[in-house]
């Protein structure tokens, strides 16, 4: 028994005792012979007085247990983002919401409107608790997932032209190798996903000089590019968690202008660094009420998964408890003894009873006064509804159960290509919004850093998440080949046009050969387009072969005419 029952059992028995002493009968009198027969009032029954160890409800309780109570502490979403001790310089005031001279009415009604319609996670956690939210695999998982996909077959560079850029590209993917770009992004990304926001630092050798800090550095392709960064400038990137950093100045005047609400510069634990050289990645950006308050970050995906993954935790443990629990047992007994002298030797019964309670166990019970009975919860559907409260945690992260969880369709044909067609179109999109950008600008300081000029003609493209079979590239190859035989005799290209395509496509097997370097079929066809390698001596030697069994054959024909 549970010290809850053994708790339960005793505050009733002793209700049942107070009541007993309310409902004793008073000591009889003698009775008087009435003059005349009287109708007398009824009497209402002697309230209960409820002892004083038994709680109290108060008018409180019943309004929570209603729902119209203060079910919960209301907060304010609307408020500033205060950043942790070092992060501002010693001689900067603390933060203040932009225009709050003149938005005090808006926030005002903002506030109010957030107070009648909070709900969990409508709110900035913070990064400490984000932070701890990192711990748990539920939310780990699928930004890791996420990020992983996102640079899992990461990018190819290509050039644009006829001149050849084999040497140029080399050198940049060398150079984007020792400077870790893959594994920069890789965890730029998942920053972003834990907190909402991240930077990557471009470190050009001036991490000391607070002045050279504040200048920008342009986009790798400006004047002040060309000028701020030269040979050899490049030395490492960075990953920034946003906790150490807080926005500087941006502008907060003109929604029309292109830098509203963007940062110009950011405060880097004391250093204001120019945003430039501290590229922000923001996968889900919050409406601009709202940025301060995020410290001008977005939304975290643990943030957004936060309903599904405690309402998974409370799922599972239940299911855990009940399993554990499914089955009660109990004795019908004379609960009088606990109170006589002695009693204490049932709890030490039932005590005893329940540290050996297993198949080998034994009770012993009074067959006149006890009587043992058990009851069972069915268990049929808890793998039900703890499959289900697993797989809404899938549905805000769109990613497929087989990547997150490991679970396959089951049923006959069942098939996960469509949900991985999806998910891999959801990750390109991703790659296009949130890796190109930053990217393309990482790029260009690459180039200058190696050649001290951007070369326009070499760009990159994500390489596609899913790859053909060789079958499937064989049965693509032959249909490309037949569909450039039909143009070829209509007459819509020329072959050396083809040829030229085949060698400038980058996945085919002939990239690379000399489109102008087109073998003579009139020499090809004197010689019996035949080489003149080991094959043809061979076929001129099972020629010869031939021609003296023929001859063999030709003689006795004629020996057997003769005779």
């Amino acid at each position: 028994m549970k010290p809850s029952e053994i708790r339960r059992l005793v505050l009733e028995t002793m209700l049942e005792v107070e009541r007993a002493k309310v409902e004793k009968p008073k000591p009889k009198r003698k009775r008087k012979k009435p003059a005349a027969k009287k109708v007398a009032p009824a009497k209402a029954e002697a309230a209960i007085d409820l002892p004083a160890f038994l709680p109290k409800i108060t008018d409180e309780m019943i309004l929570r247990a209603a729902g119209t109570g203060p079910a919960r502490q209301k907060f304010n979403p609307f408020k500033f983002a205060v950043p942790p001790p070092g992060v501002l310089p010693a001689d900067v005031d603390p933060p203040t919401m932009a225009q709050d001279s003149a938005m005090g009415g808006a926030l005002g009604w903002a506030g109010t409107f957030a107070n009648q319609v909070f709900a969990e996670g409508l709110e900035f956690l913070g990064y400490p608790y984000l932070a701890e939210l990192a711990q748990r695999a539920e939310y780990r998982v699928i930004t890791d997932t996420i990020a992983t996909e996102m640079t899992r077959k990461w990018i190819k560079f290509q050039a644009v032209g006829d001149v050849d850029k084999t040497t140029k590209i080399k050198e940049l993917e060398d150079e984007f190798t020792r400077l870790g770009v893959k594994e920069a992004f890789k965890k730029s990304l998942e920053v972003d996903g834990f907190f909402g926001r991240s930077h990557l630092y471009l470190d050009l050798g001036t991490t000391d000089d607070r002045e050279e800090l504040r200048l920008p550095i342009g986009d790798g392709t400006s004047a002040a590019s060309k000028l701020k960064v030269g040979k050899g400038s490049l030395k490492r990137l960075r990953v920034i968690e946003p906790v150490w950093t807080y926005p500087s100045s941006y502008n907060s005047a003109d929604p029309l202008k292109p830098d509203w609400y963007k940062p110009s510069s950011w405060f880097v634990q004391g250093k204001e660094v120019h945003s430039s050289r501290l590229l922000t990645f923001i996968g889900r950006e919050v409406p601009d009420l709202l940025k301060p308050a995020y410290s001008f970050g977005g939304l975290s995906m643990s943030q957004m998964v936060k309903p599904y993954v405690d309402n998974w935790l409370r799922v599972r443990q239940s299911v855990s408890d009940l399993v554990g629990t499914f089955s009660t047992s109990g004795i019908k007994t004379d609960m009088a003894q606990m109170l006589a002298a002695g009693g204490e030797q049932l709890f030490k019964r039932l005590v005893l009873f329940n540290s050996n309670r297993d198949n080998q166990g034994l009770l012993v019970l009074n067959k006149d006064t006890e009587e043992y009975f058990n009851v069972s919860t069915p268990l049929t559907t808890l793998d039900q509804l703890q499959a289900q409260a697993q797989e809404h945690m899938a549905s805000v992260s769109r990613i497929p159960l087989v990547k997150l969880l490991g679970i396959s369709p089951a049923g006959l044909n069942a098939s996960s290509e469509g949900e991985i067609e999806t998910f891999d179109d959801t990750i390109n999109a991703g790659q296009e919004v949130q890796i190109r950008p930053n990217l393309t600008v990482v790029m260009h300081f690459v180039m200058l850093s190696l050649w001290g000029q951007v070369d326009p003609t070499i760009t990159f493209t994500f390489v596609p998440l899913t790859e053909l079979t060789p079958k499937e590239k064989a049965e693509v190859d032959k249909l490309e080949a037949e569909t450039a035989d039909i143009r070829i005799n209509s007459g819509v290209i020329d072959p050396a046009e083809e040829r030229k395509a085949v060698a400038s496509a980058p996945d085919s097997r002939y990239q690379g050969i000399d489109p102008d370097d087109v073998p003579d079929l009139l020499d090809e066809e004197e010689e019996g387009l035949e080489p003149k390698g080991g094959a043809a001596r061979i076929a001129e030697e099972a020629g010869g072969d031939r021609d003296e069994q023929q001859d063999e054959g030709e003689g006795a024909e004629l020996e057997r005419e003769a005779a």
